[in-house]
C-alpha cells in the first residue's frame, strides 16, 4: 500500500545530499549556540552542524530548539552528534569549545588544558573537512588560533582567529554614542591581542572620512581633557560587566562570528581585525597571532592591510607578540 508520500510526491532524480555550504559549530555551550542561530538567522548554511561531547539528551534538545525555528529559517538541514562524522564535508568548521578554569589552577595550566582538548578537536575535524576554514572563537583566542594552525597543517590564511573584530565594534559602538552617531558610520580599529593589552589605533578613528585626531590632538593621550581613553577601556570592560550579572555573554560574540562567517561563505572579500600570523609586520619577527585588518573571503585571509601605526601603538603590538611568544614556547604541542 503506497504511503501518504508516495501518493503526494513522484520522485524524477536520485539526488546525492552532499552539502554545498556547510557550517559546523563545535561546543554547543551558550556562546556556541548564540554562533548557530546567528548563522541561521542570517541564511548562510545549507546544513548547520552541531558537536559537543555533552549528555545525549542535552545536546539533542539544544538542536530541538533550533529545528522547532525551522518554519521561520532557510536552512534545510539542522544536525547534532557526539562523534565528529557529523561534522563531516564543512566549508567553515567554528570552535568555540574551551576548559573552564577548575579553583587555584594557574593561567598556563589552563592554557595548556585548552590546547589538550584542541589535540582531538583539531584532528578529528580535520579528518572529516580537509579542506575547510577554520574560525578559532575559543578563549585565549590569540594563543589557540596558533595551536589550531600548527596542529591542523592548514595554510595560515585558512586559520582565522575571531581576535578583535568584537573588541573593534564595540569600541565604534561607544565612540558613535558619544557623538550621537549611529556606529556604523564611526570607523576604528582595535587591534593586537584581544583583551586588556589590545590596541586602539587612534590615529584613524574617523566620521565620514574626518579624522577625530585631526579635531583634537590630544585624543586617546593622557593629556586628553576630554577623556576619550575611557572608550577603550569601556570596550575592554564591556564583556566582564555582561558577565557579572549573567555568568556569561554570548549574543554579541554570536553576532560577531556569523559576521565573519558571512564575508567567508558570500566572498565579501571584506576587511575585519581578526587573528592572522603576523611574523614579519611591525617588526615582529616570531610566529604569533594577533589581530591587524586583514581581507577576509571565501579562501579564508587572502590580504593583510598595511596599516600605519603610531611608534606608540607599534610598541604595544611588539609588547604583546613577546608577551605571547613567551607563552606558546612553554606549551606542549
Amino acid at each position: 500500500m503506497a504511503t501518504v508520500k508516495d501518493q503526494l510526491i513522484m520522485n524524477l532524480l536520485k539526488e546525492e545530499q552532499t552539502p554545498q555550504n556547510k557550517i559546523t559549530v563545535v561546543g554547543i555551550g551558550a556562546v556556541g549556540m548564540a554562533c548557530a542561530l546567528s548563522i541561521l538567522v542570517k541564511e548562510l548554511a545549507d546544513e548547520l552542524a552541531l558537536f559537543d561531547v555533552m549528555e545525549e539528551d542535552k545536546l539533542k534538545g539544544e538542536v530541538m530548539r533550533l529545528q522547532h525555528c525551522s518554519l521561520f529559517l532557510k536552512t534545510p538541514k539542522i544536525v547534532s552528534g557526539k562523534v565528529y562524522h557529523v561534522t563531516a564535508n564543512s566549508k567553515l568548521v567554528i570552535i568555540t569549545a574551551e576548559a573552564c578554569q577548575q579553583e587555584g589552577e594557574s593561567p598556563p595550566n589552563l592554557v595548556q588544558h585548552n590546547v589538550n582538548i584542541f589535540k582531538l578537536i583539531i584532528a578529528s575535524v580535520v579528518k572529516y573537512s580537509s579542506n575547510c576554514t577554520l574560525l578559532i572563537v575559543s578563549n585565549p583566542v590569540d594563543i589557540l588560533t596558533y595551536v589550531a594552525w600548527k596542529l591542523s597543517g592548514f595554510p595560515q590564511n585558512r586559520v582565522i582567529g575571531s581576535g578583535c573584530n568584537l573588541d573593534s565594534a564595540r569600541f565604534c559602538s561607544l565612540v558613535g554614542e558619544r557623538l550621537g552617531v549611529h556606529p556604523l558610520s564611526c570607523h576604528g580599529w582595535v587591534l593586537g591581542e584581544h583583551g586588556d593589552s589590545s590596541v586602539p589605533v587612534w590615529s584613524g578613528v574617523n566620521v565620514a572620512g574626518i579624522l577625530l585626531k585631526n579635531l583634537h590632538p590630544a585624543l586617546g593621550t593622557d593629556a586628553d581633557k576630554e577623556q576619550w581613553k575611557e572608550v577603550h577601556r569601556q570596550a575592554v570592560d564591556s564583556a566582564s560587566e555582561v558577565i557579572k550579572p549573567k555568568s556569561y555573554s554570548s549574543w554579541a560574540i554570536g553576532l560577531s562570528v556569523a559576521d565573519l562567517a558571512e564575508s567567508i561563505t558570500k566572498n565579501l572579500r571584506r576587511v575585519h581585525p581578526i587573528s592572522t600570523m603576523i611574523k614579519g609586520f611591525y617588526g615582529i619577527e616570531d610566529e604569533v597571532f594577533l589581530s591587524v585588518p586583514c581581507i577576509l573571503g571565501q579562501n579564508g585571509i587572502s590580504d593583510v592591510m598595511k596599516v600605519t601605526l603610531m611608534p606608540e601603538e607599534e610598541d604595544r603590538l611588539k609588547k604583546s607578540a613577546d608577551e605571547l611568544w613567551r607563552i606558546q614556547k612553554q606549551l606542549l604541542l
